[in-house]
């Protein structure tokens, strides 16, 4: 990161609709060459279609509980030790299991291929809230990996 790096994270409006932050996080990662407009129309599409299929859920929730089921609680990170690399597990930060829920819900869906992108974002939403699906599986493999390499966290500082 440069020296003069200067956080964004103050500067992110809230969404129109849910009036979340979260949301417009969400939907600024989903943007593709500047089209924000877009972007939304997407996300909104795919919030209503997996409130739809979950019934009993409202549109908010389906986002917020898709997201919490895909954050990470642990990863790993190389360490080099005397000349060896570990893979030293550690606790994400909440700001960083945040964005990698997010990434990893956008490009799971961008994967799919066969329908348009809101019904895709939705198939992944309904997956994530039934705690199924690749991302929800993504999660599940970091976590193995930490688990796998728990033996070398005395490294971690």
């Amino acid at each position: 990161m440069p020296r003069n790096y200067k956080s964004t994270a103050k500067y992110v409006q809230a969404d129109p609709r849910f009036g979340s932050k979260l949301a417009m996080k969400f939907i600024n990662q989903l943007m593709l060459d500047g089209k924000k407009s877009v972007a939304m129309n997407v996300f909104y599409e795919a919030v209503d279609l997996a409130s739809k299929r979950l019934k009993e859920v409202p549109p908010e929730e389906v986002f917020t509980t898709a997201l919490e089921n895909v954050r990470p609680a642990v990863e790993v990170r190389s360490r080099r030790v005397g000349g060896s690399t570990y893979q030293v597990p550690r606790e994400v930060s909440a700001r960083r299991a945040q964005s990698l829920g997010i990434r990893w819900i956008i490009n799971n869906a961008r994967k799919k291929k066969g329908m348009p992108m809101a019904r895709r974002l939705a198939a992944e939403f309904v997956d994530a809230c039934n705690n199924t699906g690749s991302s929800v599986q993504w999660k599940e493999n970091v976590h193995k990996m930490a688990d796998a390499n728990k033996a070398y966290s005395h490294f971690s500082y």
